[in-house]
């Protein structure tokens, strides 16, 4: 068993997962652990929750490690935004390492939720590492919650 003191989730998060990626069913997995079949699910959906918050942390991570960084506000055009990305690594002298079509579908794949007509709702972080990669971080100004 993994162990769970190691990660955001719970010892029960864990066990659940773990039987889950077995191939046991819900149900075989709440007879197993003596619960009922729809507290198996909400273990899985507070497990995937712990899993998502734990990404987004690392993703905020890496984004405030990136040598250069910056912010795009909202209502920014996908163009303009790939336009500042290779503006600001020109400045930090950084290669970016995508040219400009495969750039625009790495953004536009990590941002496609929150935009609106090729323009972002939200305001948007952006770290540049060395070796040229573009890190992203969203964020809810008016929540201050990161999202995605």
């Amino acid at each position: 068993m993994v162990e769970p003191r190691a990660t955001a989730l719970t010892e029960r998060q864990v066990e659940v997962l773990e039987l889950r990626e077995r191939g046991f069913t819900q149900r075989e997995v709440a007879d197993r652990l003596g619960t009922t079949d729809s507290n198996v699910s909400a273990i899985e959906r507070a497990a995937e929750a712990n899993v998502e918050k734990a990404r987004r942390t690392l993703e905020l991570v890496r984004t405030l490690r990136a040598p250069a960084q910056f912010t795009v506000d909202s209502k920014t055009y996908f163009d303009d935004l790939v336009d500042r990305v290779y503006a600001e690594g020109d400045d930090a002298g950084i290669r970016v390492s995508y040219c400009r079509p495969e750039l625009y579908a790495h953004l536009y794949g990590l941002l496609k939720d929150r935009t609106d007509d090729n323009r972002l709702e939200t305001s948007v972080r952006v770290g540049l590492t060395d070796a040229g990669d573009v890190k992203v971080f969203t964020q809810d100004v008016e929540t201050g919650r990161g999202g995605r």
